[in-house]
């Protein structure tokens, strides 16, 4: 009797493993379909709405401290209210881009550059990033580290800009298929 249940038990254990395979096989298959899609749109809604409160006075909690970096990166030559309206426009420009995926690669670029620029308090201005450095970071600090995600979804874009794709599955070798590693 015990060989029995052992038997059905396995078989069980067998038909739950087939169906969360091919469930499983499908999700991945959406996700490799749509995911870069969904990347793309969603950190161009970051940008445009970032970019956009930064038009409202006050909107944008980071506005001051993106003028003063302005300011310094440009040696002062331009003015806060100038800096914060180009920084506006350039954020939203970047959005926009990203939401249609239009011109890409030029997006891309701008961003990367928008990007550096975004980092660079943490080297100009330490004590207003950093609690404790290297490592403990001010609310302003933390807001500037998020952007490495922001940072590295735009390299994960970019490597699809000359057709690349998201491969659901490995494919065997020799079939002259992506193999993704």
């Amino acid at each position: 009797m015990s060989t029995i249940r052992t038997a059905s038990a396995v078989a069980f254990t067998k038909g739950l493993e087939d169906v969360f395979d091919r469930v499983d096989s499908r999700v991945a298959g959406w996700l490799a379909n749509h995911g870069l899609s969904l990347l793309r749109i969603s950190l161009g809604i970051v940008f445009l709405w970032f970019g956009a409160l930064k038009y409202l006075p006050g909107g944008s909690p980071a506005q001051e401290l993106a003028t003063r970096t302005i300011s310094v990166l440009t040696f002062g030559h331009i003015p806060p209210s100038v800096s914060l309206v180009v920084l506006a426009t350039w954020e939203c420009l970047i959005g926009i881009g990203l939401i249609f995926g239009l011109f890409m690669r030029t997006t891309l670029v701008v961003m990367l550059v928008q990007m550096m620029g975004t980092v660079s308090p943490l080297i100009l201005f330490p004590s207003e990033t950093f609690t404790v450095f290297p490592y403990g970071l001010t609310l302003e600090g933390q807001y500037i580290i998020k952007n490495l995600v922001l940072i590295s979804a735009g390299l994960v874009l970019g490597a699809t800009v000359r057709g690349g794709t998201i491969v659901a599955e490995r494919q065997p070798q020799g079939t002259g298929s992506p193999r993704p590693t």
